[in-house]
C-alpha cells in the first residue's frame, strides 16, 4: 500500500452479462488531488466509481480507498467517502434542511453538529432561502446542489462525484466548482467524472481518459493537450469559393489531413509555427482565389484530446448493451 495515495486500483474488471464494462482499469490518485475521469458514454466511468465506492464488487483486480480494500474492508472504506451520483438521492417528503440534518445524524454526528453543518452547506450552495421548503418543490438544479451538499455533511476524506453538474445552469456549476476547489484546498481527495470537458480542464490536477473499460491516457491537462500537437489553423471558407481547393492549399502546410466540416465550410489542421506561417498560407489561398469568412489560430483543447484518443465526442451515445 502506498501511503501517499488516496485511491489505487489495479486491473479492475467487471462484466454485466456478456458486456465487459471494465477491462483492466488501473488508477492512482494522490491524497488531496482532483482527478478528472473522462470518457464517452458507456466507457466505464460510472462502473469504476461504483466499484471504488463499494457499491459493486469487481470480478477481478483490486482497489484500495483510504488505505482499505474495497471488497474485504468495505465498511471501513464507507466511513471515509462521500458520493454524489448522476441522480439526486434525496427524501422528497422532507425539507432541504431536514435532509441534510438527517444525513448528518446517520453519519453519527451529534444533533447540534448536524444542524450546524446543514446550515453551513445550505448557505454555501445558495439554498438557505429554500431550507424549509419540501424538496419536492425544488427545481432540478436545486436538487443537484442539495445532493452535492448531502455528500459533504460528514466532511469525507475522499469524494466521488459522478457527473455532479448534470442538469445545472452555469451559475450553479460555478458554485459547484468553487465547492470542489475548496474541498481540495482543505485536503479532500476528489474523483470527478464529467461530460463537460471544460469542467475537467478547470478543476482537475490530473485527468484519465477511459474507453471500452480501459484507461487509454493519463496526465495533466497540459500534458494531454501536448499529445495532440501544437497550434491549429482554422479556416471558414466563403460560400462563393471552392471548398476542395481550400482544403488542398491547407494540406500543403501540414503533415496531417485537414479536418473537414463541409456543412459549416470549416477546415482545421495542425501547423507548426502557425503564427509565422499564416502570411504564407494567406498568400497561397489568395493565389488559388479562395475567399475566407474567418481565419483563426487555436490551441489544442480537451475536446481535441478526446476526439483524437477515442474517435468520439464526449456526448456520443453508447451502443446497446454498453455500461457507463
Amino acid at each position: 500500500m502506498n501511503e501517499t495515495l488516496a485511491i489505487e486500483a489495479s486491473g479492475l474488471q467487471k462484466m454485466f452479462g456478456r458486456t465487459k464494462a471494465l477491462a483492466g482499469v488501473d488508477l492512482e490518485v494522490p491524497r488531496g488531488a482532483i482527478l478528472g475521469m473522462l470518457g464517452p458514454n458507456g466507457a466505464g466511468k460510472t462502473t469504476t466509481v461504483r466499484v471504488l465506492a463499494t457499491l459493486l464488487r469487481p470480478d477481478r483486480g483490486s482497489a484500495r480507498v483510504a488505505g482499505h480494500d474495497v471488497v474485504s474492508e468495505a465498511a471501513q472504506v464507507r466511513r471515509h467517502i462521500g458520493l454524489t451520483g448522476q441522480y439526486a438521492a434525496l427524501d422528497e417528503s422532507l425539507t432541504g434542511r431536514a435532509n441534510l440534518t438527517m444525513i448528518g445524524r446517520l453519519g453519527r454526528l451529534p444533533a447540534r453538529t448536524a444542524r450546524t453543518r446543514a446550515a453551513e452547506l445550505l448557505e454555501q450552495f445558495g439554498l438557505a432561502e429554500a431550507a424549509e421548503r419540501g424538496v419536492k418543490t425544488y427545481s432540478g438544479g436545486m436538487r443537484r446542489r442539495l445532493d452535492l451538499a448531502a455528500s459533504l455533511v460528514t466532511r469525507p476524506r475522499i469524494l466521488f462525484l459522478d457527473e455532479p453538474t448534470t442538469g445545472l445552469d452555469l451559475p450553479s456549476r460555478m458554485v459547484t466548482w468553487d465547492a470542489v476547489r475548496g474541498l481540495a484546498a482543505d485536503g479532500t481527495t476528489v474523483l470527478l467524472t464529467t461530460q463537460h470537458l471544460d469542467e475537467a480542464d478547470n478543476l482537475a490536477d490530473q485527468i484519465v481518459v477511459i474507453d471500452h473499460g480501459r484507461v487509454i491516457a493519463d496526465g495533466t491537462p497540459a500534458q494531454l493537450k501536448a499529445k495532440v500537437g501544437g497550434e491549429r489553423v482554422r479556416l471558414t471558407v466563403a460560400a462563393e469559393s471552392d471548398f476542395g481547393i481550400a482544403a488542398s492549399v491547407l494540406a500543403g502546410h501540414t503533415t496531417e489531413e485537414p479536418r473537414l466540416d463541409s456543412a459549416a465550410r470549416v477546415l482545421e489542421a495542425p501547423v507548426t509555427g502557425a503564427a509565422r506561417r499564416l502570411p504564407e498560407i494567406v498568400r497561397d489561398l489568395d493565389a488559388a482565389r479562395v475567399l475566407l469568412d474567418d481565419l483563426a489560430i487555436r490551441h489544442p483543447s480537451l475536446d481535441d484530446v478526446f476526439l483524437t484518443l477515442t474517435g468520439r465526442t464526449s456526448l456520443d451515445t453508447p451502443k446497446e448493451g454498453d455500461k457507463s
